[in-house]
């Protein structure tokens, strides 16, 4: 079966109608899980083609991606786009993403913005090279940026891992775990519109570094 799109979204009435609008544009299935949103997230998307699931309260986005890949693996898709809500990601880069990823038989691909690692703010952005080096290091690929959240997951190494964390330490958990299932992991040169959504991003930066820092060493 084809592919899907997933966007978690957490107040993010402000931005998201535009980044599905331009998702929709490739004529995939979309879904967005409304992270316990307080701002009418939710009904931002109303008129629009896509499936929106729901979280009573805020769980993080970690639990919101899993929510969707449920629900992609329920339906039977074999591949999900990830992209974040806030506008940062550039949709049209989606399909040069989904062919790199079958091309290349990655378990994950990430849409890297390693030429804009400058632009980042503080710890986010020490963060990124210091994780870059952990993860070449550690697994031996060629990962240029390990926080992209605009990713490519292949949906049988989601049904070949057992996934626990609910924050933004989640995609690094995937990384690890996809690593040591014997997935192939790689890196796609895609620059961000904005390079790290500080704007709008609920990235808390002492807090979601530690604990990705935490995960990756769990799992190394």
């Amino acid at each position: 079966m084809a592919d899907c799109i997933l966007i978690p979204a957490y107040n993010a009435a402000a931005t998201l109608r535009p980044v599905v609008e331009e998702c929709l544009l490739h004529g995939l299935p979309l879904v967005v899980v409304d992270d316990g949103s307080r701002d009418g997230t939710a009904a931002a998307l109303e008129g629009l083609a896509v499936t929106v699931l729901h979280h009573d309260r805020n769980r993080g986005k970690g639990a919101a991606l899993r929510t969707g890949f449920d629900w992609a693996l329920a339906h039977g898709y074999t591949g999900i786009i990830t992209l974040d809500a806030d506008g940062q990601h550039d949709p049209t880069a989606i399909p040069r993403l989904a062919a790199a990823a079958a091309a290349g038989q990655f378990g994950i691909l990430l849409a890297s913005r390693q030429s804009q690692f400058e632009q980042m703010a503080g710890l986010r952005k020490h963060w990124n090279r210091f994780g870059v080096w952990c993860m070449r290091k550690r697994t031996g690929f060629e990962i240029s940026d390990s926080q992209s959240g605009f990713r490519y997951y292949r949906t049988d190494l989601l049904r070949a891992v057992q996934l626990e964390k609910d924050g933004y330490d989640l995609e690094m958990e995937l990384l690890m775990k996809c690593w040591r299932a014997g997935f192939r992991i790689g890196c796609l040169p895609v620059p961000a519109r904005v390079a790290d959504g500080r704007a709008t991003s609920h990235y808390r930066a002492v807090r979601d570094t530690w604990n990705i820092c935490m995960t990756f060493l769990r799992y190394m």
